[in-house]
């Protein structure tokens, strides 16, 4: 049975260094993912579902990282919750990889705060003002008087782009916002602060986080796939060129699946269609 190992790049590495300094030959895993946070419980949870069929090996690190990866060509699957940019695009061309990207699931992004905060709903108008700092205590906004705690995510990642595209309208956040590497710390950060709010993929909504409505819309699962959420949005997965016969392809045909998209469900996203 092949094992899923979910792989930090750093210690994999020195991992391969020592067992190799000891004379020991590292095996490969057959298919490696690598990328956005945002993305991340998918490819964890296909990793686990097909152990018994592959060595496979996920990382995070941000969309850019993804990119980054597939292009130089230290992954088979760069996941990433943005586009691929025309800059990217030049990039690869000039290295001979020609991605090929499979829309794999949607989310919503969701605006979280602390469950004792009693604020329901935001527009997106004085979300743009809150991250700008324009809006900096909590009563401007209709709740109790407090100093808001801004938490976003650094610019590796897939899901500040897409932030700042339906959220900011190019307008650049104030350098107060604490800006994290993944969904998984900007959940964390807030649930353990009366007076913050962040964002993150709908997947990562907890007991711990209060995820309020932005413009009376709420995000949810219908919300993603239907695209009546405000802050909606699709997620990828790309290879290097469509991918031939083999353990890729027999991944990326799994996650399309209907049963590949139902793992897309139970982890928290919306699938790419209604399934039966």
């Amino acid at each position: 049975m092949a094992l899923r190992r979910f792989a930090q790049i750093g210690f994999a590495a020195l991992m391969a260094f020592g067992l190799l300094g000891f004379g020991f030959a590292v095996q490969a895993a057959d298919v490696t993912f690598t990328g956005s946070t945002t993305v991340l419980p998918i490819a964890q949870a296909v990793a686990e579902a097909l152990a018994d069929q592959f060595d496979i090996e996920v990382a995070g690190g941000g969309s850019s990282v993804g990119v980054a990866a597939l292009l130089d060509g230290t992954t088979d699957i760069g996941d990433h919750s943005r586009s691929i940019k025309s800059s990217e695009y030049e990039k690869a061309v000039q290295a001979g990889v020609f991605p090929f990207t499979f829309h794999v699931a949607n989310d919503a992004i969701a605006v979280v705060v602390h469950p004792s905060n009693g604020i329901a709903n935001l527009t997106i108008e004085q979300l743009r003002a809150i991250y700008t700092g324009e809006i900096t205590n909590w009563s401007q906004v209709g709740g109790n008087s407090g100093e808001i705690v801004v938490v976003g995510r650094d610019s590796a990642s897939g899901t500040f782009e897409t932030w700042e595209l339906l959220v900011m309208d190019k307008e650049d956040p104030a350098s107060s916002v604490l800006a994290l590497s993944s969904n998984a710390d900007v959940a964390s950060e807030v649930a353990n602060n009366a007076n913050a709010i962040g964002y993150a993929g709908i997947a990562y909504i907890n007991p711990q986080l209060k995820a309020i409505t932005i413009d009376g819309k709420v995000a949810s699962l219908e919300t993603a796939i239907n695209y009546s959420y405000p802050i909606a949005r699709p997620l990828f997965m790309s290879t290097n060129g469509f991918p031939a016969p083999g353990p890729v392809l027999d991944i990326i045909l799994f996650v399309l699946s209907d049963a590949g998209q139902r793992l897309v469900e139970e982890v928290g996203y919306a699938p790419i269609r209604v399934l039966p």
